[in-house]
């Protein structure tokens, strides 16, 4: 799919609901997560990381363990990671993070994206059967 085609149906998820409803803003979805991209800055090195790498993976596991993380991803460019982390606001994810070696270390450039469940899908509930 290209990128235009995305851009269309993210645009069309995002203002579905609010048109089909006759609202002028849409609703806002319940924050269910947190996806969290991080990469080295600029100018890092794979040294820096590695070095520090045996102290970051000691720190997420219990993380994991502890259901904060939800799921991790090796970003496909290798430049990083991605989470998605059990939390209900970017500031809890964002605490979450700093306590982490690499963070500590100002060595990341990190994104948080609160993310939820996709609202279009109220529009299938409403609409069915048994709710006439």
């Amino acid at each position: 799919m290209n990128i235009e085609m995305s851009s269309l149906l993210l645009a069309f998820a995002t203002v579905l609901p609010s048109m089909v409803q006759g609202q002028s803003t849409p609703p806002q979805p319940k924050i269910t997560g947190v996806l969290t991209i991080l990469s080295p800055k600029p100018g890092v090195t794979v040294a820096q990381v590695m070095n520090i790498m045996p102290a970051e993976i000691r720190a997420t596991v219990p993380l994991y363990l502890d259901g904060k993380i939800q799921q991790w991803f090796t970003r496909g460019d290798g430049r990083g990671v991605i989470f998605l982390l059990n939390c209900t606001d970017v500031a809890e994810a964002r605490a979450l993070i700093a306590s982490l070696p690499l963070s500590k270390e100002n060595l990341m450039d990190e994104q948080f994206i609160p993310v939820g469940p996709l609202l279009p899908l109220g529009i299938l509930l409403r609409d069915s059967p048994t709710n006439k």
